[in-house]
């Protein structure tokens, strides 16, 4: 009986123990600001809450607007597509806020480089033309869908997503993440550009490639 009853406290205890190592609920992707803002000092070294704080007597009214958003961005190239990414290394006050904004411009025909954020989720809207979105989850499944004008969007976080411009204007959107550093993925760049360069025999049995063209793909990558 005595054996029963002790095995039976063990057990309790051991229910405890496990349910207090669970990991804790995270309703951010950034940690919650620690004060009512930090603008940041972006000469200092980047920790788990951001930057150091600029010191309060020299913070102004500029520090809480940025303008880099404002201006179309330069779509002559490959992808003729531009993302203005508005993260804490544009816009210091973001600092500890745990929120970034990107304006996304595509031209006629052109494509967002397809992508990731390792820390955020992605929501947008779109303000002109007309876009494809699409988004692929981890069992390979796409889900694409046309948007127009006013539409809002939404990315889960770390699902891999693209913007095709499908109609006869130039598109412009805007989209918020919830990380001062979303962290972006590009995969072409990631894989094919990066430094050191990710082994040839990888690549080329991932992709199915002769060595020949893994040559060839990482040459356009290079600086």
């Amino acid at each position: 009986m005595a054996a029963s009853i002790t095995l039976f406290l063990i057990s309790i205890f051991m229910l405890l123990l496990s349910l207090l190592l669970l990991p804790i609920p995270c309703h951010s992707a950034d940690p919650d600001p620690l004060q009512d803002f930090c603008i940041a000092d972006l000469r200092g070294a980047l920790s788990l809450n951001g930057f150091p704080c600029k010191p309060t007597s020299k913070v102004t009214s500029d520090d809480f607007v940025y303008s880099g958003l404002m201006n179309e961005g330069n779509t002559s190239n490959y992808l003729g597509s531009f993302l203005n990414v508005a993260n804490i290394f544009a816009f210091p006050g973001l600092n500890t806020l745990g929120v970034s904004m990107t304006r996304i411009d595509i031209a006629v025909g052109g494509v967002t480089n397809p992508h990731w954020h390792a820390r955020a989720t992605e929501c947008g809207v779109l303000i002109r033309g007309k876009a494809l979105l699409g988004i692929i989850t981890s069992r390979n499944v796409v889900y694409a869908r046309n948007i127009s004008v006013g539409e809002m969007y939404v990315v889960p976080r770390g699902l891999l997503h693209y913007h095709l411009n499908v109609g006869e204007e130039p598109v412009l959107a805007f989209s918020a993440a919830n990380s001062q550093l979303p962290g972006t993925i590009y995969i072409a760049q990631n894989l094919f550009g990066s430094t050191p360069s990710v082994p040839d025999q990888v690549l080329a049995k991932a992709f199915q490639l002769d060595q020949s063209v893994v040559d060839q793909i990482k040459s356009k990558f290079v600086g």
